[in-house]
């Protein structure tokens, strides 16, 4: 835990305090963890939850993705790439239909650039901030990615994550 420690709080300490992995930044924390290291410790990480939300009146089980995040020393060299396919692979394995992210505008071109695939909808979720207020949206980034299903499969209507956000 400490090499993540080190990576989250080496972006985001002066901004949003100390990484807790229990609660990150109050999103949703990650049960699975796809990791990059070299000689000086854990340089790239991404995260998943394994959690069943409602897509119009579905239930979808997905691999819900957070914590992306390449220490600056090691980025530009393709290593987020890699960690955006390991990541699909283990959710494949892990049993999910799909993966799922939101994200910021600035950076769904990335996502894309890995195969992920953006949808528009209207999504639904508890607030990071409290836990209990619930935020809908219609203009945030979703992305999506084939695991255990094609991403054609995926169903139409609005998204409830069931809790917050990755």
């Amino acid at each position: 835990m400490e090499g993540l420690r080190s990576l989250f709080d080496a972006e985001y300490y002066e901004k949003c305090g100390p990484w807790n992995p229990d609660s990150p930044y109050g999103y949703s924390p990650a049960d699975v963890h796809v990791l990059a290291a070299n000689s000086l410790g854990i340089i790239g990480h991404v995260g998943f939850q394994r959690r069943l939300i409602d897509v119009g009146s579905i239930e979808v089980p997905v691999g819900g993705t957070g914590g992306v995040l390449v220490a600056s020393r090691a980025r530009g060299t393709g290593l987020g790439t890699l960690l955006m396919r390991r990541v699909r692979e283990a959710m494949h394995t892990a049993g999910v239909d799909f993966g799922y992210l939101g994200c910021r505008e600035d950076v769904a071109p990335f996502y894309e650039s890995c195969w992920w695939q953006r949808i528009r909808t209207r999504a639904r979720c508890f607030s990071r901030l409290d836990g209990t207020t619930v935020i809908e949206s219609t203009d945030t980034p979703i992305l999506i990615c084939s695991a255990a299903k094609p991403v054609a499969s995926w169903p139409s209507g609005p998204i409830d994550l069931r809790g917050t956000p990755w």
